[in-house]
């Protein structure tokens, strides 16, 4: 079938009331409904949170194994989370899992303190310190103690030389 006689007519390409009758509009959009509602789950499973002491990512991860889990630092601050497991049967059938996760650490975060924690309930948590701040130098008073007298050693070279004593004469 050629293009070229659709190309060259004037009047434009409408599809059929007849085709559009097949489609109801819900059929349409539930393969977008159905995406939405997805990704709306995958954000109810993430909770991020970032306070004055640290970086918090905690992620619910109970489908898969501890051994199906990695968490990497990357050179550029990130951290990428990634699960994920070959194909398993459930109660609908077979299915196969794998998620990828990065972070972007606050520059503020102490990369050395970054830790991952699994709980037994399959919540990921990634928490990464942040740095000590810079403080003001504190000044400290230092009492003086009073002590006794400190003798005073004088150079050799800048001694004063000592007066003579006048002879006295007998007479």
């Amino acid at each position: 079938m050629s293009l070229l006689p659709y190309l060259l007519n004037e009047t434009p390409l409408i599809p059929s009331r007849q085709w559009i009758s097949y489609f109801t509009p819900e059929e349409v959009l539930r393969p977008l409904d159905s995406a939405l509602n997805q990704i709306a789950a995958l954000d109810k499973d993430v909770s991020i949170s970032l306070d004055k002491d640290k970086f918090q990512a905690n992620i619910d991860v109970q489908q898969f194994k501890p051994e199906e889990l990695t968490v990497k630092l990357n050179d550029d601050n990130t951290v990428t989370v990634e699960g994920k497991h070959e194909e398993q049967q459930d109660e609908h059938g077979y299915i196969s899992r794998h998620f990828v996760r990065r972070y972007v650490l606050p520059e503020d975060c102490d990369i050395k303190g970054l830790q991952s924690k699994l709980s037994s309930d399959g919540v990921l948590s990634i928490t990464a310190p942040k740095k000590p701040e810079h403080k003001q130098v504190e000044y400290k008073q230092i009492p003086i103690v009073r002590t006794g007298p400190i003798k005073r050693i004088q150079d050799k070279g800048k001694s004063e030389p000592t007066p003579k004593k006048k002879a006295s004469h007998k007479q």
